[in-house]
């Protein structure tokens, strides 16, 4: 066995999450940890870190479409009826291990490129002198910030749950961009 498909063997396994992906996941996290921290001083800080957000959200939709296998949003969002599957066979205890994203996951990706897109849309929109000032606006942003915290708790309960269900280092392969080699049950 060679070193690079042996999974006892650092740095081994399949190379599943490409650069920009990783490094597009972890801009973001920075960015909206440091926004999330700023927030309330409505300081020129927080602005940028929401136009920050706002470009990292757009490279990583262009990458979702142009990218490796694993990056493409038509490798891992499912429709309605699969996710249901899906969902239910972790429920059940039976769900097979996806190599990129599973079904859920992939939703999640979405949702919480969706909720990022609209706080920094509606943080935008109260910085013009069309909106500024309206209690609506600002609700909005503070209501999609408060739904942003509680989808990252949920996908950070889900990557847990799933890299315990099926022994993934989940977080380790978003810095390596390596996980286990597939086996003979796993979807890839």
């Amino acid at each position: 066995m060679s070193k690079r498909s042996d999974p006892a063997q650092p740095g081994a396994g399949l190379k599943v999450w490409d650069r920009p992906v990783r490094l597009l996941h972890w801009a973001l996290v920075l960015a909206v940890a440091c926004a999330w921290w700023t927030g309330g001083d409505a300081d020129s800080w927080h602005e940028a870190l929401g136009y920050a957000a706002a470009a990292v959200v757009a490279w990583r939709l262009a990458w979702g479409f142009s990218a490796s296998r694993y990056a493409r949003f038509a490798q891992f969002v499912r429709g309605p009826s699969a996710t249901w599957a899906y969902a239910r066979s972790v429920q059940a205890g039976r769900a097979l291990r996806h190599l990129g994203h599973n079904p859920l996951g992939g939703w999640m990706v979405l949702a919480l490129l969706a909720c990022v897109a609209s706080l920094c849309l509606s943080g935008f929109l109260y910085t013009t002198d069309w909106l500024w000032g309206y209690g609506w606006l600002y609700w909005t942003h503070v209501v999609l910030g408060w739904l942003l915290v509680a989808l990252v708790a949920v996908h950070l309960a889900g990557v847990a749950f799933t890299g315990w269900q099926h022994r993934d280092k989940l977080v380790l392969a978003m810095f390596t961009g390596r996980k286990r080699a597939p086996g003979p049950q796993d979807i890839h």
